[in-house]
């Protein structure tokens, strides 16, 4: 099968390049349709390696890539990044309005004799009459147009500027293009893709779920003191908070500051020098701390921020998102800790007065979305994936402060009924809060205008103390349970779904738990929760180790100037103090180095840890497996000879005292080599006929080789591992090899 054979490719030069052995996601899928010179638009949450999607697919192809991108402060650090993985710097350049003539000529100079493979351009530079022609006379492999939400004016940030792009790429002549954004809506999505003249571009549109994120909603009492704390107990970690106002940024930052905490305040009014500055030393980790408006964050390519807090509560989930998506991009851990009260929200909306009527209602509904993500005490996870559309299945997602520490459920049927039959005999046709006031008998003009108060729900609700909150409680989880719908654009009208009209004919047992009141906080939400949370390597971590590690690249960083993650990712560091590398060769193959990597940088990294493990007496994991197998050469030569004489695979791992799993190990690193073993005399009588088919067809048919994922699929009671690990070599060995 000639795709799985291009996957092997891939992953080939993904070790090379990069130093990673697997793709995240659709990355894969992405890349391959890239290099099959297709259209492509890709909605890839923060974190879910959207750059890598272009990087790639440039280096592998001919000619340089052109990626539009309207982050001119931080285009240096993105080519600092790629020269990294190599041993040429003149691999990536940025054209764009931060370049002396002498740099721009050298750039077009590199350009023109073939030798750049990815070239980042500010959409300004891109339009300039002499920057059009000169991309005339040079061979184009695609286009990237990165943040390309930009693009729409339903977008969250429009570019004028980025409108011009279609006509450009018109002018400069037809190549594949591929959008990129980290969220759209279907609006925004159809505006994207109308705009650069790509209606049948494929979408591949991952999930928004950030498993390794850790989301917390805190009483905003006392904040300062909650974050000084906490920033504290996490110290020498990089973290941004976000304010809604310049002065508060400004005065939170000065509070830190005046306790030992190294933070500045960033937003749009500081000059453009010191808001420069200010980002330079959070990227090169001089500072711990950035206290700032949304101003700051758009495309910030550090990958190690490992808590993003919000002083006040943002004006939309949306907005919330990608904010909170700046943190734990490297797959590390990421907290996300934002800071609620009612009379944040009494602000927000007293901000909305003097706007036309329309934008106040639909803008009041966004900020009714974050009440409910708030206060709710349904997993944070689920109710901020149903807002963008997607079903988070898990009923504990284990990582965000509701499921850590979960309130009470109790039997909640005949509530949920009730609110449904209320809303069909209102007709479908009013909010939340009209909803509530019928039910808990709540007069009001508005009630009275519809004469509502006659209707025979009327109070009907307010049995046994059940108050506004209790209903809105209700609400908000029918929503989340698919049983109501809301349209945001049509003012948060509540709708009875296909769903909901079934559980009334035939209720079931439904659990409701009561949301957060952050004003009169009970037990369970006094004391802030810091359990949980995805988190850097466990136990076997060396933190010693570790630590030496992240001096050694600090200094080197500041040697180059360059930010610490450009040498190493903190993922990288952690892997090392697991498996001690002492050569280059060694270092090569930590995940995120690879060999262009290991070889600018290693060097210093493999003495340090030689030292460490000759002066601490380690036995490192390789060397016992030295110690303990022949090798590895001579073991792939007698498989292959003793498989082609049909052995039984029992028979050939005891000669050579390998349990079974390691003896599968190893075949799957021959095949993945290129390598064909036929173990079809075994695989013939241990798995049925029909087992082996279902199998086959599963990888046939499938875009991953994840065993797991291919368990999940299959049954896990029905197929155990090693039979799924045998098929899947028999599979590559076959269609591939």
């Amino acid at each position: 099968m000639a795709s799985v054979a291009q996957e092997i490719s891939l992953k080939g030069h993904l070790k090379r390049l990069f130093g990673f052995s697997k793709f995240k996601g659709e990355q894969e899928e992405v890349i391959k349709n890239i290099l099959n010179g297709k259209d492509t638009f890709v909605i890839m949450p923060t974190g879910g390696g959207k750059s890598l999607c272009y990087q790639l697919p440039a280096l592998m192809s001919e000619g340089t890539a052109i990626v539009v991108s309207p982050l001119i402060a931080l285009m240096k650090n993105q080519v600092d990044v790629i020269r990294s993985f190599g041993t040429k710097d003149n691999i990536a350049h940025f054209l764009n309005s931060s370049l002396a003539k002498a740099d721009i000529i050298k750039v077009k100079q590199e350009l023109t004799e073939g030798k750049t493979k990815i070239l980042y351009v500010a959409p300004e530079s891109l339009s300039k009459e002499a920057n059009v022609e000169f991309f005339k006379n040079i061979n184009i492999s695609f286009i990237a147009i990165d943040e390309a939400h930009c693009i729409s004016e339903w977008g969250h940030d429009f570019r004028p500027e980025y409108r011009r792009i279609r006509e450009l790429i018109n002018e400069i002549g037809r190549v594949p293009i591929i959008a990129l954004t980290a969220t759209a809506t279907p609006k925004v999505q159809l505006d994207i893709m109308k705009n650069l003249g790509i209606p049948d571009a494929t979408v591949f549109k991952a999930s928004f779920n950030r498993p390794n994120l850790y989301y917390e909603v805190r009483s905003k009492i006392e904040a300062p003191k909650q974050i000084i704390k906490y920033i504290r107990k996490n110290q020498g970690k990089s973290g941004i908070i976000y304010c809604l106002s310049r002065k508060q940024t400004e005065a939170l930052a000065s509070t830190l500051q005046a306790n030992g905490i190294p933070a500045l305040p960033y937003h749009a009014g500081l000059e453009k020098e010191i808001r420069s500055k200010t980002q330079d030393q959070f990227l090169m980790e001089d500072i711990d701390v950035i206290v700032a408006t949304i101003a700051f964050g758009m495309g910030i390519d550090k990958p190690d921020v490992r808590f993003v807090m919000h002083y006040d509560i943002p004006k939309s989930l949306e907005g919330y998102y990608q904010e909170t998506g700046r943190s734990g991009r490297d797959g590390g851990e990421g907290r996300c800790i934002a800071f609620y009260s009612e009379a944040d929200i009494e602000k927000l909306e007293k901000f909305l007065k003097g706007k036309p009527v329309a934008e106040q209602e639909i803008n009041k509904q966004l900020i009714q979305e974050v009440v409910t993500f708030a206060e709710s005490s349904v997993c944070r996870r689920k109710t901020l994936l149903h807002y963008f559309g997607e079903v988070y299945e898990t009923e504990n997602c284990g990582n965000c402060d509701n499921c850590t520490n979960p309130k009470k459920k109790f039997e909640g049927q005949d509530d949920v009924v009730l609110l449904l039959e209320a809303i069909i005999e209102m007709k479908e046709k009013f909010k939340a809060n009209h909803v509530v006031n019928v039910l808990t008998g709540t007069l009001t003009s508005f009630i009275k205008q519809y004469k509502h108060h006659e209707l025979e729900i009327f109070g009907k609700g307010s049995e046994d103390d059940k108050d506004e909150k209790f209903w809105n409680a209700v609400v908000r989880q029918a929503h989340v349970a698919g049983f109501l719908s809301k349209d945001i654009e049509n003012y948060g009208l509540l709708k009875v779904t296909k769903a909901g009209r079934e559980f009334i004919e035939t209720p079931v047992s439904f659990m409701l738990t009561k949301d957060h009141d952050f004003e009169n906080p009970d037990d369970d939400d006094e004391e802030a929760i810091i359990a949980g949370g995805g988190g850097q390597a466990g136990g076997a971590l060396d933190q010693t180790l570790y630590g030496m590690l992240k001096d050694l690249v600090k200094k080197i960083a500041h040697k180059n100037k360059l930010p610490p993650y450009v040498i190493f990712q903190e993922t990288s560091l952690a892997e090392m103090t697991i498996n001690y590398p002492t050569t280059l060769d060694e270092m090569a193959k930590v995940s995120g180095v690879g060999p262009g990597k290991a070889q600018r940088y290693g060097k210093p990294f493999a003495d340090l840890i030689a030292k460490y493990v000759k002066d601490n007496e380690i036995e490192r994991p390789q060397d016992l497996i030295v110690k303990s197998t022949i090798n590895k050469s001579g073991l792939k030569v007698f498989l292959i000879h003793n498989i082609d004489r049909k052995l039984s695979l029992e028979d050939i791992a005891d000669a050579k005292g390998l349990s079974m799993k390691q003896l599968i190990s190893e075949l799957e690193a021959i095949v993945s080599a290129g390598t064909r073993v036929n173990i079809s005399h075994y695989i013939d009588e241990v798995i049925d006929d029909d087992r082996q088919e279902e199998i086959i067809e599963y990888f046939r048919e499938s875009h991953s080789d994840s065993v797991t994922d291919a368990l999940k699929k299959l049954g896990e009671d029905e197929y155990d591992e090693e039979e799924v690990r045998l098929m899947r070599i028999k599979f590559i060995s076959e269609f591939g090899n």
